[in-house]
């Protein structure tokens, strides 16, 4: 009965979609009032419903209802109940109903804290968020109903995926998910202010937190997904450059670049132009993402669906959206006029160089991830892997590196450059020093460690530079009190910043000084990698909750101390009958002892790979930092407090 509820609820969800799509644009063209504010109401009672749907289906999975087709194929009653729970979105229709909610949600918070939007504005926004809902609504109700039943119930399910089984999994695709609908806001925004033909310093402050939200989302969701994949496949590494992975990366620079250039737009009135098509493109990269993970046009350990039917309705989506975006965008090109004006060099120019790094570095990822599929169509068979887009994206990123702490730093509309150099100067010195450091500790060694520091040490640096100007001058403790007065999104930047440059450390450390050692290995001989001695003590069969487990003891030792007992499993799943890795990981902040057990060998041995992994929890730290300064950023006053009011009331927009 519940399913059926749930299934129920999804209807009406459409229904009330349908309405709040039409009734307040509407109302924003005729300038009706009443048809305006029922957004508001609208919005609440579609994440209501979506709400119970999903809640009907989760109910489902915790009680291991099995008449459920969904439940059956993807849960079984002896698998813990965190991993029923993260069952419900670790297949597509249940993550599809996820991605809706999202929708939904945002909408709904557009909805009730976005008092200090005109009325007008707002219903409009509301309008164009609940008709991606709509979309998506229609997609899984004639595609991927998730509450279809058996006439015969089995007694048990097939089990989820093993590799889902996780507790990264469980929480990297809603945090995916929520920065890819965080984009569908700045989405909405940017197309409500097209059908307005009104882009001003306003707009660009209520944006500004949407896409700081899908940022900070994105940015946790890549960062869950790259610790998982690291800790949990036993191959060592923690990119793939994978075409899923690709997908949730290419809207993360979209967002990156719209976050500073929505600054343009409220601090000087410039950008209006490429902020809109930048809004437009960051959804529509997501939208790109949504298809490649379902439509099955790519071979992927993340990919959902290998349905074409589904793969032509998102496809479908896709065109609708993104192309009926474009068209509005080209039609109202001639309201978008900028009204500041800049010098070449000045804060706004440096700001349309990183937003030009930031999307051109995008595009390429984009090309290297189809570029197989286009060899397909023309009957060729292409692989492009990590060497192309280490070698055609890397460029972008060390200019970039290069140009922020600069850039941050340079005044407003006209600048002089060595006024900003000068400053940087101690900044410059002791990225120089850094770098001729770890030159002479690594001679001989590969380029890509010192000069990977060496920018890493820059952006830290030339932050730190940027954070203590904008303290004054006089006496430390007159500096200090300025520096804890400091508005919020002066310290979100600071932290964003920083954990750029740590996670520059942290990779070019990684991939310059790390070691690997894979062999076949007896019971109680030691062996050497990078100065260590690792022995494999013992192997041993342990039962768990849902598999059997193969588990080994591993001792690490360093200058005859122990320094680490390690675990490593590899787990038997026998409903799927499938194999996973377990990697046994020794943590530290300079390096990680991580080691994998194989399988056993005709000679009585056991495959077992070991790496020595400098630097690698700095990429985590810096992702960490990264997101800890989005959310400082969106707990400014300023972003709370109405934007250009009187502005719009001139302008006649009526405002609630």
């Amino acid at each position: 009965m519940i399913t059926e509820l749930g299934h129920f609820a999804l209807i009406l969800a459409l229904c009330v979609a349908a309405i709040q799509m039409v009734v307040p644009l509407i109302g924003a063209h005729k300038g009706w009032r009443s048809w305006m504010e029922m957004a508001v109401p609208a919005a609440t009672l579609q994440i209501a419903l979506v709400g119970a749907a999903f809640a009907a289906l989760t109910y489902a999975f915790v009680t291991s209802d099995f008449s459920v087709q969904l439940v059956y194929f993807n849960s079984h009653t002896a698998k813990p109940m965190i991993y029923k729970i993260s069952g419900v979105w670790g297949n597509h229709e249940g993550s599809m109903l996820l991605w809706v909610m999202s929708v939904s949600l945002f909408g709904a918070m557009a909805a009730w804290f976005g008092g200090n939007l005109p009325l007008r504005l707002k219903a409009r926004v509301l309008a164009i968020q609940s008709s991606i809902a709509f979309a998506f609504l229609l997609f899984i109700l004639l595609t991927s109903n998730p509450f279809l039943r058996f006439e015969s119930p089995p007694f048990d399910g097939r089990d989820l995926n093993p590799l889902l089984q996780d507790i990264g999994l469980a929480l990297h695709p809603p945090f995916l998910y929520l920065g890819y609908v965080g984009l569908s806001m700045t989405f909405s925004f940017a197309v409500a202010a097209l059908i307005e033909g009104r882009i001003d310093a306003a707009w660009g402050r209520w944006v500004r937190p949407w896409t700081l939200a899908a940022w900070v989302f994105l940015t946790i969701g890549i960062a869950l997904g790259s610790w998982w994949a690291y800790y949990e496949l036993g191959w060592g590494g923690f990119w793939f450059w994978d075409p899923v992975e690709n997908a949730s990366f290419m809207p993360w620079l979209f967002a990156a670049a719209l976050l500073h250039s929505a600054i343009v737009v409220e601090k000087r009135e410039s950008l209006k132009s490429w902020t809109i098509l930048l809004a437009i493109l960051a959804f529509g990269f997501s939208l790109i993402g949504t298809f490649l993970v379902r439509s099955g046009v790519i071979t992927s350990v993340h990919a959902f669906a290998s349905d074409p039917e589904r793969g032509v309705f998102i496809l479908l989506i896709l065109a609708i959206f993104t192309g009926g975006a474009l068209m509005l965008y080209a039609a109202r090109a001639s309201a978008m006029e900028a009204k500041g004006v800049f010098s070449i060099v000045s804060r706004e120019s440096a700001l349309v160089f990183n937003n030009v790094l930031l999307a051109v570095g995008s595009i390429v990822v984009f090309i290297g991830t189809i570029w197989p599929l286009i060899g397909e169509i023309f009957d060729r068979k292409v692989s492009v892997g990590a060497p192309f887009f280490n070698a055609a994206f890397t460029p972008f990123m060390v200019v970039l590196a290069l140009i922020l702490p600069i850039g941050a730093m340079l005044p407003w509309k006209r600048a002089k450059l060595g006024r900003t150099v000068k400053q940087l100067i101690p900044a410059m010195a002791f990225s120089i020093a850094v770098l001729a450091l770890v030159w002479a500790m690594q001679t001989g060694r590969s380029a890509l460690g010192p000069i990977g520091m060496f920018l890493g040490a820059w952006l830290v640096s030339g932050t730190l530079v940027d954070l203590a100007g904008r303290t004054g001058r006089g006496a430390i403790a007159g500096r200090l009190s300025r520096l804890t007065r400091l508005p919020r999104a002066d310290w979100g930047k600071f932290f964003a910043h920083v954990g750029l440059g740590v996670t520059f450390m942290g990779i070019s450390g990684l991939e310059a000084w790390q070691h690997e050692d894979i062999r076949t290995t007896m019971i109680g001989d030691p062996f050497e990698v990078a100065g260590y001695t690792v022995t494999l003590e013992s192997v041993n069969q342990q039962p768990g909750p849902n598999y059997i487990s193969t588990f080994a003891t591993m001792r690490v030792e360093q200058g005859g101390e122990t320094v680490a007992m390690l675990h490593p499993e590899k787990r038997v799943y026998p409903v799927q009958a499938m194999p996973t890795t377990e990697a046994a990981i020794s943590n530290g902040f300079w390096r990680d002892i991580y080691v994998v057990i194989g399988d056993p060998q005709d000679n009585g041995g056991w495959a077992v790979r070991t790496f020595i992994k400098p630097f690698v929890n700095w990429i985590w730290i810096g992702c960490t930092l990264m997101s800890l300064g989005g959310l400082v950023s969106l707990s400014d006053r300023r972003f709370r407090v109405a934007a250009g009011a009187a502005k719009t009331r001139a302008q006649g927009v009526p405002a609630e």
